[in-house]
């Protein structure tokens, strides 16, 4: 697999990697001084704005064809792979399982997600195969057999988050097809059987995937109607605004920054070198610094949330997942920057593997005698600027919903100062990204 590091560094960039890092977190700090001078009412609520999508595209969005196609294209993804597991050697070089499970769903679920909404939802197998054994066994596909607690919100979602990150970037059984392929038979047991017993609604908490790719879709420019169900076209930031809080949500987005950085950080030449020099086990360390990292980054988050003293009616735990959305673009930007180039040129190899999934010289799709396009890795000056590009972007993204999303839930004579914990925060989020990211 090619590695999603080791090109586009620091070294590369066209101006000192230490100046990249310093007008990030500069670009920050200026955005919000004008964002509190210029932007002084909120403009973004869960329910303002949008317009109707083109018609053609509304009725093609929403014919029953279209439905029955995405479903289709995910029941036949998921018995290609299946093939492939079941049958495909032991190898991640020639079998595209690897590649499906780490690059085209793993990564490549976010521009997906960012062009069309939430794909996932939209062609999950999962949500299929349910709706089948529930056709067939006269079950309530909305309801199941149980209320979904209220309470449960996220958590399920986090935590099946944390257990693919554990398996891709620590355990050493991340590169064998049993266990890569076992992990995902046990997932599809725990959606399929909890969506079962709570309904369909599962999928929207539980599911890692789903749940991930919802979060991108809303900075997509697609939405719905919450009252009808219409497709609207609304701005990104509008979007964004539109994430339900929900129990979970904080972890949620803990878990996609935390895991990133983690992958970074795993890499810098201090771990390596503490990592040799212990004689302690590396899966026990870096599991402990896996889940140390992703607690760290919610703490620090629910900490600079919940500072102000929260309207009548509410306690301070209710703030973080209102302002949870807002670090969505930040995950976006890390993920763009952390493997692009995984994406791309491990993305067309995956592609390459697909017509010979078997490793027996098959060219079912004529694609067996295409080579990788390494582009980006020929141009690493074009994608160290692209990594800072899609940080700092992504945290001014970040800075100005905080912005918007504070200026509705903060009492009017802390507005200001109540999102200066919130400020210092990104921005500590901003110099660590990058700092890791070009290995300072």
């Amino acid at each position: 697999m090619i590695s999603a590091h080791g090109v586009g560094g620091g070294s590369d960039l066209p101006i000192p990697a230490s100046y990249a890092v310093l007008g990030g977190t500069a670009a920050l700090v200026v955005s919000f001084a004008v964002l509190t001078i210029a932007w002084r009412t909120p403009r973004y609520g869960p329910d303002k704005g949008g317009r109707p999508a083109p018609l053609p595209i509304a009725i093609l969005a929403d014919h029953p064809a279209t439905g029955y196609l995405l479903r289709g294209i995910g029941l036949a993804v998921l018995g290609f792979a299946t093939w492939a597991a079941i049958s495909g050697p032991d190898d991640p070089g020639t079998n595209p399982f690897f590649g499906i499970v780490y690059v085209l769903l793993w990564v490549g679920l976010v521009p997906a997600s960012l062009l069309f909404g939430s794909f996932v939802k939209a062609i999950s197998p999962g949500r299929t195969l349910h709706a089948l054994i529930a056709r067939f066994t006269r079950l309530d596909v909305e309801r199941g057999l149980l209320p979904l607690p209220g309470r449960l919100g996220y958590w399920p979602a986090a935590a099946g988050l944390v257990a693919f990150t554990w398996l891709e970037l620590v355990s050493p059984e991340g590169t064998r097809l049993s266990a890569v392929a076992g992990w995902f038979l046990g997932y599809l047991i725990i959606v399929i059987g909890g969506a079962i017993v709570f309904g369909r609604q599962w999928f929207a908490r539980a599911d890692p995937f789903e749940v991930y790719s919802t979060l991108v879709g809303h900075l997509s420019i697609w939405s719905r109607d919450r009252s009808d169900g219409t497709l609207l076209v609304v701005s990104p930031l509008r979007n964004l605004a539109r994430i339900v809080p929900q129990p979970g949500l904080v972890a949620v987005v803990a878990v996609l920054l935390g895991s990133t950085a983690f992958d970074s950080f795993r890499d810098s030449t201090v771990w390596v070198r503490f990592t040799q020099a212990t004689e302690s086990s590396v899966v026990i360390l870096e599991t402990g610094l896996l889940l140390g990292i992703c607690l760290l980054v919610g703490a620090v988050f629910m900490a600079a949330t919940t500072r102000e003293t929260p309207p009548a009616g509410e306690t301070r735990w209710q703030q973080p997942p209102k302002l949870a959305h807002s670090i969505v673009p930040i995950v976006v930007g890390y993920i763009v920057a952390h493997y692009l180039t995984l994406f791309v040129e491990t993305g067309q190899l995956t592609l390459i593997q697909a017509s010979d999934p078997l490793g027996t010289g098959m060219n079912l799709f004529g694609t067996a005698d295409r080579n990788v396009d390494i582009w980006l890795s020929l141009h690493p000056a074009f994608l160290a600027s692209v990594k800072v590009l899609a940080i700092v972007t992504g945290h001014i993204l970040g800075v100005v919903a905080a912005h918007d999303r504070a200026l509705a839930i903060l009492p009017r004579g802390s507005q200001i100062q109540g999102q200066i914990p919130l400020l210092a925060v990104m921005v500590l989020y901003t110099f660590a990204g990058l700092y890791l990211l070009f290995g300072l």
